[in-house]
């Protein structure tokens, strides 16, 4: 038991099942407000906005503390992300629009940030689908290719976020600030401030 406790998987999984269990428990007891619809089409929509913040958060990390074996969890935490987008879609296709195929047709093609935010789900697709490491091996140099499609559809989230909120800007504000910043350290001078800041931090030879 000690064991596994000591594997950071365990805790990544549980932090990331953290958002689903607080739904279920806020469900169960009457906690989702006035418009439950509402409630988890923004919760679940957070999430996957925080999840790909987190996955781009894990490259500056790495060459901020040195610490390679962060990438190895960078599957996991894609794949919370593309489980928390699918409760968001599906909460939209199945509580919104009750699978009405005429219905969400329109609405993605009449309303702008349903259509970038179904642009951003269709993009994650692909990437969920060759996560694994057997994939990674078939696709070669095409895998990370593909793979960089996280920036574009992290830009389409902030957008997205951005077009459905239509008077307090400041959240999807905060998350774009912190793209903008993520994004930024992996430039030439986001990386080489990066790693002085570790300078500082470990003693020479360590």
């Amino acid at each position: 038991m000690g064991a596994v406790l000591r594997n950071p998987k365990v805790w990544i999984v549980l932090l990331c099942l953290l958002p689903l269990v607080r739904l279920i428990v806020l469900g169960v007891g009457g906690g989702l407000g006035a418009n439950p619809i509402e409630f988890i089409t923004h919760s679940t929509g957070t999430w996957t906005l925080v999840g790909l913040l987190v996955i781009l958060s894990v490259t500056p990390l790495r060459q901020l503390t040195g610490r390679a074996d962060l990438v190895r969890y960078r599957r996991m935490l894609g794949l919370f992300t593309f489980f928390y987008a699918c409760l968001h879609f599906v909460t939209y296709l199945w509580l919104d629009q009750f699978f009405d195929p005429a219905a969400i047709a329109r609405d993605i093609v009449k309303r702008p940030f349903i259509t970038v935010g179904f642009t951003a789900f269709v993009l994650l697709i692909p990437l969920a689908a060759t996560s694994t490491h057997a994939m990674m091996r078939r696709l070669g140099r095409r895998w990370q290719l593909l793979h960089r499609l996280i920036y574009l559809i992290a830009v389409l989230g902030i957008i997205h976020y951005l077009w459905l909120v239509k008077k307090d800007l400041t959240d999807p504000l905060v998350y774009g600030g912190v793209l903008v910043l993520l994004l930024g350290l992996r430039l030439p001078l986001g990386v080489a401030l990066l790693r002085a800041i570790r300078g500082r931090w470990v003693p020479a030879g360590s």
